[in-house]
């Protein structure tokens, strides 16, 4: 099990595959994806990686933020996750990673905060269908009617769909397939929409319904050895 990168989104274009067919795609960027911390099974109890992102002011750190950029000698990220991983797929504290991390074709599960709006009643967060506009109904045309029963039970059940907060909340979409890697501008090109608002943070992983193609790199994407790549190709175009 690979970890997985943080990544900021964009927004939606579209792009036109070899058969001139329209695909509309969310573009995500990654930039500054360093590892924090490694947690291991003898010190934590379980494996895993923790993943910083983004460029953050020291001024605008904590003092126990500041320690622990400090003490894995990377510069402060805006956003910090966690992904679970195997023992073959550690990675060393500093190790910054790549769009290669993907590789077009494969299927990914895409995590974020969705759009929030606000305190709604039961007709927009449910999809209720209100009272009668007419026949005796006056003022209470999208109230969500009767909510519970008479002495017995004597109370409104848990989970009893009611007006309330809807969105800003943790979603996941499954299963979008990466369309296209431009490691050069640091950008994965995903099919379909991704949660949350412009400019906000997700976490991309290996979708866990889908097998992990073959060429994807283990343990993971490094920049290091994506820039290696391609200048010995750039130097031959030359």
């Amino acid at each position: 099990m690979r970890t997985g990168l943080i990544a900021q989104k964009l927004g939606m274009t579209r792009i036109f595959d070899a058969n001139g067919k329209h695909v509309p795609v969310t573009l995500l960027k990654v930039e500054g994806c360093q590892v924090v911390a490694v947690q291991t099974k003898e010190k934590n109890g379980y494996t895993a990686l923790q993943l910083g992102a983004g460029a953050k002011k020291v001024k605008s750190c904590t003092k126990p933020e500041r320690g622990h950029f400090a003490k894995a000698k990377v510069e402060p990220k805006v956003h910090v996750s966690e992904f679970r991983v195997s023992d073959d797929s550690v990675l060393e504290v500093g190790a910054e990673l790549c769009v290669t991390h993907f590789v077009p074709g494969q299927f990914v599960d895409v995590s974020g905060v969705t759009l929030g709006k606000g305190f709604q009643g039961v007709m927009k967060r449910w999809n209720f269908a209100g009272l009668r506009a007419t026949h005796g109904v006056s003022v209470s045309h999208r109230t969500p009617g009767s909510t519970g029963q008479r002495q017995s039970p004597g109370r409104v059940f848990k989970n009893k769909k009611m007006a309330g907060q809807m969105g800003n909340k943790n979603r996941t979409v499954p299963n979008l397939r990466v369309v296209a890697v431009y490691p050069e501008k640091g950008l994965i090109a995903v099919e379909g929409a991704v949660t949350g608002h412009k400019g906000s943070w997700v976490t991309v992983r290996d979708a866990i319904k889908k097998k992990l193609p073959k060429d994807a790199p283990k343990p993971a994407g490094l920049k290091s050895k994506a820039t290696s790549e391609s200048a010995p190709a750039e130097a031959a175009q030359a």
